[in-house]
Parts: structure tokens; sequence; C-alpha cells
């Protein structure tokens, strides 16, 4: 049986090798929930980079930028970290580049997986489905803030745990730790987080709503994967 682990924090990486592996990036609050409605809006395509220099050097050439630095939008950008920002329909077809604290750069230490993909609460289902059907290991890859664990990207690889249960093994604590806190938060997840970092830090920013959407399950039926540097729908 293939397994399924959790990775807490990208800074522990290092620890997990890759190679043929399928690497599911979480970012929560608010970078992976963003870009998943985004695509869900008609956005064509996703440029994830991981420094404002990056960012910025895609604006100059005349790309839409998306840029977010502590919660809050870059100076300089069109766009900042808010999934309500992506609900515009001039954004279809169009080729975003984004750059955030911490969701990008988890996705650009991935780069030595068999296959990125995206996730979030908002197309939970939908990754299950196909990580079902994949016969590869998997690691969900949580961004956490700045190299520190995070609650929210916890809970999130703890429901793709337990949605694989029985197809996908699970062995590590991390993973056992992820799920458990998972099926504890579930029926809640708002006021389970609510004494968590990055919700009151999004919260003295008045982004409870931001928070409120970005833990809705299964909003969207849509599968995101990275090919060849950029993240499209696959599904």
């Amino acid at each position: 049986m293939n397994s399924i682990d959790v990775c807490i924090s990208p800074d522990l990486l290092h620890l997990y090798p890759l190679q043929g592996k399928i690497v599911v990036v979480v970012d929560v609050l608010r970078a992976t929930s963003c870009m998943t409605t985004a695509f869900a809006n008609g956005v064509k395509s996703i440029i994830a980079v991981a420094t404002l220099e990056e960012c910025m050097a895609y604006k100059n050439r005349g790309f839409l930028a998306a840029a977010e630095r502590d919660g809050k939008t870059a100076d300089g950008f069109d766009l900042g970290n808010s999934p309500f920002s992506y609900m515009d329909s001039s954004f279809k077809n169009k080729t975003l580049v984004v750059t955030t604290t911490n969701g990008t750069l988890a996705i650009a230490k991935s780069k030595e997986a068999e296959e990125i993909l995206i996730g979030a609460f908002l197309n939970k289902t939908s990754l299950i489905k196909y990580l079902s059907e994949q016969n590869k290991d998997v690691l969900v890859l949580c961004s956490g803030w700045r190299g520190n664990f995070n609650m929210e990207d916890t809970l999130f690889a703890g429901s793709l745990v337990a949605g694989l249960e029985g197809i996908l093994a699970h062995e590590s604590d991390s993973s056992l730790m992820a799920k458990r806190l998972y099926l504890a938060a579930r029926h809640n997840m708002m006021q389970f987080l609510e004494d968590s970092t990055h919700f009151k830090r999004l919260s003295r920013l008045n982004l409870y709503k931001d928070i409120e959407f970005c833990l809705t399950e299964d909003l969207y039926d849509i599968l995101i994967a990275q090919r060849e540097g950029e993240l499209v729908v696959i599904s």
C-alpha cells in the first residue's frame, strides 16, 4: 500500500525524499485558497514565484501580479492575498504571477517531486479522489508561517489523511497528529482556530470573512497542478 505523510513546515522538507512522490502544497490562509478561487473564476494559469523581485520583474513585463507579505498587499502590486480579490471576471483566461510569504516558497521548495498539486479546503474532495487513483506516495506540505508550524495547514493535511484512510497508509506521528486534529476540529473549525496565531493575525487586519471563506469545504470541484513551471487546472 502506498503512503501519505505530512511535513509540518517547509524548513523540514529536507527530511523527506520527494522523488516519485506527489506533493500537495497547502497554505489555507490564504495562498492556495486564493489560487483555487482564481482558477474557479476562469484564470488560465498561475506562475508562483518565491520573491518580490521575481514577481515585480513579471509585472514590469506586463503580467498581472499579486504579492503578499505579512498578510498585507506588498507595495506596488495589483493584488494581495484575499480570495475575494480573485472573483473578478476580467481575470478570465489571463496568467497571474503570485508571491506570498509562505505558500509560493513551499511550491518552489517542492520542485523535486514527481507532481505538485495545490490543496485547500475549497477543493478537498477533488484532491482526495485524484490521490486515491494515482498509486503513488503522497506528501502533504504545510506552508506554515515563516518556517514555523501552524494549525490551519495541519488541519487540512489531516483532512486528506482521514479522507484517504484505507487507501493510503499513514504511519508517522505527523500524519497521525494531523488526522486527529482535523477529526477534533471538523465540526467547527472557526472556533477551533480562534486562538491560533495566523487566525489572530488576520483578524487584526479585519480579514475575518477571508478566514471563514477559506475554511469552507468543497466549494469547488477543481484540481490544480504544476505543469512546465505554471499552475494549471488538470480536472
